[in-house]
């Protein structure tokens, strides 16, 4: 069978009741953001593929990949924070702190199942050229902020720092094979092979204690205080710090209900340069939203920034709210005019309250079916709409 009347793996048509909640949602996150300071960017649906590989940002195997007419290669957009990366440092370069935020579709191959698809919208904003833990905390209590804002409730938050990591490497002196064995255990929640791995290299008990606390973390904020007191690199003591001045902030947002410390969260390692963190809510397997410092990233543009942000998966967003039993309905108009069949006065007569109707912000259908009265009726009561006006020979 022909697949051509089809959408393609990983592309789906926004039905008329879902596309309404979404559009509303896309305008409460702008109205958002723009409250907090955050001026709107758009950027190219497709770029050089050279701003993601050459960064190792991304895998090339999973961008959409073109050529353009001079053959130079392409791709669509895979997220948001690469292109403000790129614009910060080309066109406004003079303008810190810079505020930007965006809402875009991204699009990322073999992104399918669980509730992912290869085309999606995602919401996020950039603060970039400010550095400190008031700034994360302002980044963390947004995204939020943000979830609450398109209707999550049950929102889980949690933070890490990869200075915690970093700190314990250089504390314990591994070397980089081991520090990366270590590394992808700890991401695969797989304590055997960490202490296996200390036990080779020779590692005190407390140290093989520490490294499988990352994967073993019971994500809560009183794991600070516990490992706190196994740490004497400051890499990893200003990593706690920055951490527990975070969720100082958090508390005065009246946020800290919604978060919890998660020391095993390492997140990319050529990516993150500090703190990290991830929303989660329920009947979806992926994080919802993300993000964290990432100092390192716009000085590949050619220009050093210390940057943090955060992005909302909104599309995953609506099919966790979905699944939690959100009932969506199709945006019915508020009233519907029919009018005389062969009338030009009964047709005039109906344009135009028509259009004083819809100037008072009413929603309203002109029938234009040459519907009898008694049709009309029956349309409007199979879709919800509340009110029938009949115009016959100019008059209702």
């Amino acid at each position: 069978m022909s697949n051509k009347f089809y959408t393609p793996d990983g592309f789906n048509d926004t039905l008329p009741s879902v596309c309404a909640f979404k559009k509303d949602a896309e305008s409460k996150l702008r109205r958002l953001f723009s409250l907090h300071g955050y001026e709107e960017i758009e950027t190219p649906g497709y770029e050089y593929c050279d701003i993601y590989t050459k960064t190792d940002f991304v895998k090339e195997e999973d961008l959409y990949k073109l050529t353009d007419s001079k053959g130079r290669l392409l791709c669509a957009r895979y997220d948001g924070t690469i292109p403000a990366a790129r614009y910060a440092a080309t066109l406004a370069k003079d303008k810190l702190p810079l505020r930007i935020s965006y809402i875009e579709n991204m699009y990322r191959y073999q992104q399918v199942g669980g509730g992912k698809q290869s085309e999606f919208t995602q919401a996020g904003v950039e603060l970039m050229g400010m550095s400190g833990s008031d700034s994360d905390a302002e980044i963390i209590a947004l995204a939020i902020r943000s979830a609450l804002e398109v209707g999550v409730e049950d929102l889980q938050v949690s933070i890490g720092q990869t200075g915690l990591f970093e700190g314990a490497v250089k504390q314990m002196g591994l070397d980089e094979e081991t520090a990366l064995t270590v590394r992808s255990a700890i991401l695969a929640k797989d304590s055997v092979t960490i202490e296996r791995t200390a036990k080779d290299k020779g590692l005190s008990e407390s140290d093989s204690k520490l490294l499988r606390m990352f994967a073993e973390s019971s994500a809560d904020t009183d794991i600070l205080s516990v490992i706190k007191e196994s740490f004497t690199d400051k890499t990893a003591l200003d990593a706690v710090k920055n951490l527990e001045e975070i969720l100082e902030a958090l508390d005065d947002y009246g946020f800290t209900k919604y978060v919890s410390i998660d020391v095993g969260l390492l997140g990319s390692e050529d990516f993150y340069t500090g703190m990290i963190f991830k929303g989660y809510t329920y009947e979806v397997g992926f994080p919802i939203l993300g993000g964290g410092r990432y100092d390192k990233v716009v000085g590949v543009f050619g220009r050093d920034m210390e940057c943090v942000g955060f992005s909302l998966g909104l599309s995953l967003a609506i099919t966790a709210l979905m699944r939690q039993g959100l009932k969506l309905e199709s945006s019915v108009a508020e009233a519907v005019i029919g009018y005389e069949k062969g009338s030009r006065d009964a047709r005039s007569s109906a344009i135009t309250l028509a259009d004083q109707m819809r100037l008072g912000g009413t929603s309203v259908i002109l029938d234009t079916s040459a519907s009898s009265e008694e049709e009309l009726n029956r349309y409007a009561d199979e879709n919800d709409i509340q009110t029938v006006l009949w115009i016959n020979g100019g008059q209702e």
